[in-house]
């Protein structure tokens, strides 16, 4: 009798401790790694929650925030929420050939970013914008896997790299992708998350500060 009474204990707090709001069908949570730290990604259970105000503004001046098409450049693969969760599940097992890159400025950035992904500002990386060619150089080999072979870089062993920013109407994501190419990384390491933030947000998954 008293068996029967822990296991119908035990099942009713499962029951009580599975949540409302999936990610999908199949998915409840996801645990990464985030600065060293595990981070539970999980959509709000509160059925009445609203999206953050920072991104329910539908008219921002264009430019520079104007919408983007759907395909950054050729190669260059659009994925959205599932797969973004598919590579950082993957990274925090220990994939070290993926990188999830959030490439907005730290004004943005204290807004939250995604949990297990990097900060790397576009800013860093565009030479046009005032960026080292030393810290660029340093980004792309202890970063991205990289390697320089007589003033040519060598992508081979580099990274696949996951980019997003604030959403279709941000063009920081896409300038990382098209800077990139021209330093000639392969399109095929290379993925854009259009929705963004703005995108993330909306569906109730977790952020990170």
């Amino acid at each position: 009798m008293k068996l029967l009474i822990v296991i119908v204990a035990l099942l009713t707090t499962a029951v009580a401790a599975a949540l409302d709001v999936n990610i999908t069908s199949d998915l409840e949570s996801l645990e990464v790694i985030h600065n060293g730290k595990k981070v539970l990604i999980e959509r709000v259970q509160d059925s009445e929650n609203t999206v953050n105000p920072v991104y329910a503004r539908t008219s921002r001046r264009c430019p520079p925030f104007c919408i983007q098409p759907a395909t950054i450049a050729d190669g260059v693969d659009t994925v959205a929420e599932l797969e973004i969760l598919d590579y950082l599940g993957k990274i925090s097992t220990g994939d070290d050939s993926l990188l999830v890159i959030d490439s907005r400025t730290p004004d943005w950035l204290k807004n939250g970013t995604i949990p297990g992904s990097v900060n790397i500002p576009w800013t860093q990386l565009n030479p046009q914008s005032g960026a080292d060619p030393f810290e660029i150089a340093d980004i792309l080999e202890n970063k991205f896997g990289a390697r320089s072979q007589e003033g040519l870089w060598d992508f081979s062993s580099a990274k696949t790299l996951i980019l997003f920013c604030n959403g279709i109407w941000c063009g920081q994501s896409p300038s990382n992708i098209r800077t990139l190419l021209r330093f000639g990384y392969p399109p095929g390491k290379l993925k854009w998350y259009r929705g963004g933030m703005q995108n993330w947000e909306n569906l109730g998954l977790s952020t990170v500060k």
